[in-house]
């Protein structure tokens, strides 16, 4: 195979109406490549289309058109190599309460036929911080164990790709810690991260790459840096010396006073420089005591990208 985990073209997903309604087109001819050995974010507002598209990942949709290759593996010729190579952390807590965490990942190693002498059950329990759990009911775990727990099941038949579905939504911060070290560990040893969430601090701080969906669509894919260069947005805030009586002027800065008495100077990179906007604030006769920049974070992208 070549240097990507996942590589999809033209994925569509139609859903048919109910009686007189039209039909629902939640993936409209998706093409994405995702390069092994990443932490990929998988980003979108409600309704986008990730769900549907893990899930075709998965195995648990029927695509309506279109090709999956995972690791190698068309997902039509090859179906059982190609759900064998990637684990699936969902959102949703579906965990049989009567097993224990042990009972609960032994199972989930025999639905992938993993030989018992193969199987690491008691490393990924201490992977997931549920030594202690092993023999605690699912039903008896907190929501945070739970969570970690789904992580292990994921990880039971060493997948090369790990898909994590929103993994932090209304967990603590050890929890939240604890995968996030997790993760880099898995990544570290050469696992494929996808990572869907809509925390995009975390996104920014844990991917290289980032596509955004948009109403079926791929609107952006590309590596971080990149995606927030199509933003050039900056502000200069200066906080002056002495009380400001006369603003900075000069075409393309919009500029501000802000409560703490500092002046904020907002500006597009590839338009003005940041020596037009000092110069502008020399000619105001501002002399400066501190200066900052404040720049576009992955949010401010994701909110330009998606906006109807």
């Amino acid at each position: 195979m070549g240097s990507n985990a996942i590589e999809i073209r033209g994925l569509r997903k139609t859903y048919r109406g109910a009686k007189g309604q039209p039909e629902k087109h939640a993936l409209k001819g998706i093409d994405l490549d995702i390069p092994q050995g990443s932490v990929f974010g998988l980003l979108g507002p409600n309704g986008a289309g990730k769900s549907t598209l893990i899930n075709i990942l998965a195995g648990l949709v029927v695509k309506t058109a279109g090709q999956v290759n995972i690791w190698g593996f068309d997902q039509d010729v090859n179906p059982r190599q190609s759900r064998a190579s990637i684990g699936v952390m969902p959102q949703e807590l579906n965990l049989d309460a009567f097993f224990t965490a042990r009972a609960a990942l032994e199972v989930q190693a025999g639905l992938y036929a993993v030989p018992k002498a193969q199987r690491r059950t008691d490393e990924i329990l201490k992977l997931i911080g549920l030594e202690d759990k092993a023999d605690a009911y699912a039903r008896t775990l907190s929501g945070g164990m739970r969570r970690r727990l789904l992580l292990g099941k994921a990880l039971v038949h060493a997948p090369h790709v790990l898909v994590l579905d929103e993994p932090t939504a209304g967990v603590d911060i050890e929890l939240r810690q604890m995968l996030w070290s997790n993760v880099r560990k898995l990544n570290d040893e050469g696992m494929t991260i996808i990572l869907t969430t809509h925390y995009l601090e975390e996104a920014e701080e844990m991917c290289d790459e980032i596509a955004i969906i948009n109403q079926g669509e791929v609107v952006a894919r590309d590596s971080k840096d990149n995606l927030l260069n199509r933003i050039d947005a900056k502000t200069m805030v200066i906080h002056p010396e002495d009380a400001v009586t006369t603003l900075p002027e000069a075409p393309g800065i919009a500029v501000e006073t802000r409560a703490d008495g500092a002046v904020a100077l907002s500006y597009h990179a590839h338009q003005t420089s940041a020596e037009q906007v000092l110069a502008a604030v020399r000619d105001a006769g501002i002399r400066i005591r501190d200066v900052k920049t404040e720049e576009a974070d992955l949010q401010d992208v994701f909110l330009e990208l998606t906006r109807s």
